[in-house]
């Protein structure tokens, strides 16, 4: 047998150079390349590797759990046909990336972590950085990966990433039951020579497949859905995933079967589509949430039904509402007692599709949920030209403002704070891809970094990033990596002095914002209420490296968004909003448990309210 005489570290390097996927007859590298930094636990192994190896290429990124974001967000606009892989060093490099590895896997999106490790001799211990605990010896820090990947191993002998490998491309190029990958690296092994077979070395080919529905569950779902008076779809990621946009398009066209959009699923049909309810559930439109109380058949396609697409499982109101579950994955698709059909999505359409043959609902059914539609979009043009002189301006016409500003093909990115409710209701999407929100995690600190993976994915795309001064104070270091490789963002960081999302959460709630706000503490009171902290954001922008321009009304932000998209470099538009205009919510709530007992009379009165709505929620059985 042929071999050939690496490091371990090399190996894997090689073995990764020579991964393909094919979907639909298209095939193409898996691997984009490695994000990272090197540290001590690693440089000497991968980090040798990548440079002996440079057609892998190596992204110096400038924080380990914005590496984890990047490549999320490359996988998540590449439709999980495309992955990184990122390494770190030992200790804080490698836990830096937990978060990162979490927010990959609740998303099912592909991504191999390549974390430094203690060594596997024990000999010289504790090394740098190593967590020690007296009960055991073969235990790191990066067992903290093992809850959240969805494949974890520990290589101790450099012959062992033989059998790890495949099971690494198995993981990560499953359609069901993908998410973050880690593998261990004692940083000892990494070096260690062994003699591989060549075949290891070899292109090797992931097919991914569009599974067909059962034939008999198949029958069962037609017979429900030709029963059915007010049926519903729920278009989740998995409909983006499968690139069934257009499969959909014609499905709830030909049925009048009316559609909401999640989180992760909007973009499934473009905005103006009739059949279009807009966004669904705690951040959803009066249309869709009143057709979902009542529906009496719910057609959930790529969807894991979170609470806030469910409305904490008050959504659903109709007493006799029945569920069929289209998912590759079999874990969703029995979610609320559903019909299962456990299938690709688009396969799964166009089968339904087909069965139904010529069925349509009811021609009012039909013409209420087009007026819905027409409704809702008198509503978006409403908030979008709020002409209220007082400044600072409201979040809702900021975005409409960016929304005008971008291009049918271009990309708004978004992943935590008040930002992606209203992103979620506003946004007019005129592409399937256009509108990028990680909403599974909602992890604050995702936004620049998310937005430097969706650009490397979309070069040719203009991506615009949306950012609260929160999440910007978190993580904006990769402002200076997509300098460093020549990939522009335009960024719109909106300055709101605080947590905008979770200060309305706590007024909500009965605690008037506490502990929300940027604000010096008051020695009277001894309480976070004193003066706004002044913070320079254009300045610290500045100093990143990044193209920076200021707005203080709508008409500045338009002149701003038309200048940065000359740029060719990073631009950072900083504009400051008020907190206090907000954008509604409809028709839905979110279960936010409140004080049972309290000293404040804010407090006890929410709770009532709270008492009241929870009642409404439901079991599926």
């Amino acid at each position: 047998m042929k071999t050939e005489r690496l490091t371990m570290a090399q190996a894997i390097i090689r073995f990764l150079q020579h991964q393909y996927v094919e979907r639909d007859g298209e095939r193409h590298r898996f691997f984009a390349g490695c994000l990272g930094i090197f540290g001590h636990g690693c440089i000497a192994g991968i980090g040798q590797a990548l440079q002996q190896y440079p057609q892998f290429r190596y992204y110096m990124t400038k924080n380990e759990q914005a590496s984890v974001h990047i490549a999320a967000a490359f996988a998540k606009m590449s439709n999980r046909l495309r992955a990184f892989a990122c390494v770190s060093s030992i200790g804080p490099g490698a836990t830096n990336m937990v978060t990162g590895a979490a927010l990959a896997t609740i998303n099912r999106l592909p991504v191999l972590l390549l974390p430094g490790d203690i060594f596997a001799r024990r000999n010289v211990a504790p090394v740098l950085q190593q967590l020690e605990q007296p009960y055991s010896q073969d235990i790191s820090v990066n067992d903290a990966f093992k809850p959240v990947t969805r494949y974890w191993d520990r290589i101790n002998r450099a012959d062992q990433i033989i059998c790890a490998l495949p099971e690494v491309m198995r993981v990560l190029t499953s359609q069901a039951d993908t998410g973050a990958v880690a593998l261990a690296l004692p940083q000892d092994v990494q070096t260690e020579v062994f003699d591989y077979p060549a075949e290891l070395f070899e292109d090797r080919t992931w097919y991914i497949p569009r599974p067909a529905p059962d034939a008999g569950l198949l029958g069962r779902a037609v017979k429900l859905i030709r029963t059915s008076k007010r049926p519903l779809i729920i278009a989740g990621g998995g409909v983006l995933y499968s690139e069934a946009h257009t499969d959909l398009a014609n499905f709830a066209l030909q049925t009048g079967i009316p559609v909401g959009e999640t989180q992760a699923g909007k973009g499934s049909l473009l905005y103006n589509q009739p059949q279009n309810l807009g966004a669904i559930g705690v951040t959803g439109t009066f249309g869709a949430n009143i057709i979902a109380r009542e529906a009496d058949v719910v057609l959930g396609i790529g969807t894991r039904y979170s609470d806030f697409t469910t409305a904490s499982k008050t959504a659903f109101q109709n007493p006799n509402v029945r569920f069929i579950n289209l998912n590759v994955a079999e874990f969703d698709a029995f979610k609320h007692s559903a019909l299962p059909l456990v299938a690709d999505a688009r396969a799964g359409i166009d089968a339904l599709a087909n069965a139904l043959g010529g069925w349509q609902v009811a021609g009012g059914y039909r013409k209420r949920v087009e007026k819905f539609n027409r409704d809702w979009d008198r509503e978006v043009a409403r908030i979008y030209a709020d002409t209220e002189e007082e400044l600072p301006v409201g979040q809702g016409p900021v975005i409409g403002a960016v929304n005008r500003a971008a291009q049918p093909q271009d990309v708004v990115l978004c992943a935590a704070g008040s930002l992606p409710g209203d992103l979620h209701k506003l946004w007019r999407t005129r592409d399937p891809k256009g509108y990028h929100l990680e909403y599974g995690y909602s992890c604050m600190g995702y936004e620049i970094a998310g937005g430097l993976g969706a650009k490397m994915a979309a070069p040719e795309r203009e991506v615009y990033v949306m950012v609260g001064d929160g999440s910007w104070l978190m993580l904006s270091s990769e402002v200076v990596t997509s300098i460093q490789e020549g990939y522009k963002l335009t960024v719109v960081m909106l300055d709101n002095h605080g947590f905008q999302s979770i200060g309305g959460l706590s007024q909500a709630i009965g605690s008037a914002g506490f502990g929300t706000r940027y604000r010096s503490r008051d020695p009277k009171s001894g309480q976070l209420s004193g003066e706004v902290v002044a913070v320079d954001y254009a300045a610290n922008a500045r100093s990143l490296g990044a193209h920076v321009l200021t707005a203080r009304d709508v008409p500045g932000l338009e002149a701003a968004l038309e200048e940065a998209r000359k740029q060719t470099r990073t631009t950072v538009i900083v504009v400051e909003t008020d907190s206090e205009k907000r954008v509604p919510g409809y028709e839905s709530w979110w279960d936010v448990p409140i004080a049972q007992v309290s000293e404040l009379d804010s407090v006890r009165e929410a709770r009532k309210a709270y008492e009241q709505e929870k009642t409404k929620e439901r079991y599926f059985l």
